[in-house]
């Protein structure tokens, strides 16, 4: 099980914002923080605070990285060439958990991970139970053959609220996807507004 399983609204409630877009987000409900003090009225946030909140934004959409994870893959988008931020992007749409629930293999990103880490994967024909896994560009994702009758399976793709990016090709009659390109920040789906440019200010002075 992932650690952050049963309490992943938390970072929606902490957030403010039903970051993942789930119909049974509590954001969906009540709009302040959780804690006696959650319905206070919220002050102007600082520039430190709105970068800090950006980071935490985008580290809890793919299942809430480690500081450790998600600053490594910050530090690799900082060494290539381009745009750090679509880079950031690119190298986190690259994980395999993530490429996982953009195929809508499962209902959560969480659920991926389990879904990974348990062997139900194969990239290219292996077995792949690692979720940090990076997919490259023309890599064919596979549900395992004895996996795919699973229940998690069969409602993840009959679900109506997101749809396939168009960076992934899948084929849910054969349990399939292929990766096609890295995507940047306008091709990724996100249900909110993701700020990976504060995420570059707040390293820069952090």
């Amino acid at each position: 099980m992932t650690k952050r399983t049963s309490a992943k609204y938390k970072i929606d409630r902490r957030m403010g914002e039903n970051i993942w877009g789930r119909p049974k987000s509590p954001v969906n409900r009540r709009e302040y923080g959780p804690g006696q003090h959650g319905q206070r009225r919220k002050g102007k946030m600082s520039d430190f605070g709105l970068q800090l909140r950006a980071k935490q934004k985008l580290k809890g959409y793919y299942g809430d990285l480690t500081e450790k994870q998600f600053r490594r893959i910050f530090a690799e988008a900082e060494r290539l060439k381009g745009d750090t931020g679509e880079l950031l992007i690119g190298l986190l749409e690259r994980r395999l958990d993530a490429v996982v629930y953009r195929a809508k293999f499962v209902p959560t990103v969480f659920a991926a991970r389990q879904f990974v880490n348990h062997g139900h994967v194969e990239v290219n024909g292996r077995r792949v139970n690692i979720p940090s896994y990076r997919v490259k560009e023309g890599d064919v994702i596979t549900v395992r053959e004895k996996s795919r009758q699973m229940t998690v399976l069969l409602e993840a793709v009959q679900l109506a609220e997101r749809d396939v990016p168009d960076y992934i090709e899948a084929d849910h009659s054969k349990m399939s996807a292929t990766f096609v390109r890295a995507p940047g920040l306008a091709d990724v789906p996100y249900p909110v507004i993701m700020e990976p440019n504060l995420v570059i200010e707040y390293y820069a002075q952090n």
